[in-house]
């Protein structure tokens, strides 16, 4: 099996060396493969999704700066924060 070279930081670190029992290397391990499995989900939603929405749609998607996708990003969060900050608790 291939070895990898894993950073971390200082205080990490410490607190992993308190807990001797575990075996890092397979809790990184099983974190990377769980990562790739959901990225790879969300590919292929996201190219089924694609394939679905037609190649009218692919090619504005493409055509359309990043900016306006940005833009657009920063007013939804900005409307939801203001939607459940406003919303009463019980």
């Amino acid at each position: 099996m291939p070895n990898i070279t894993l950073s971390v930081p200082p205080e990490l670190y410490r607190k992993m060396k308190e807990h001797p029992e575990i075996k890092w290397s397979e809790v990184a391990r099983r974190a990377i493969a769980e990562y790739l499995a959901k990225i790879e989900v969300e590919e292929l939603e996201s190219e089924e999704l694609l394939s679905l929405l037609g190649e009218d749609f692919r090619k504005e998607l493409e055509e359309t700066p990043v900016e306006k996708y940005e833009e657009a990003l920063k007013e939804t969060r900005d409307a939801e924060w203001k939607r459940l900050s406003t919303t009463p608790t019980s």
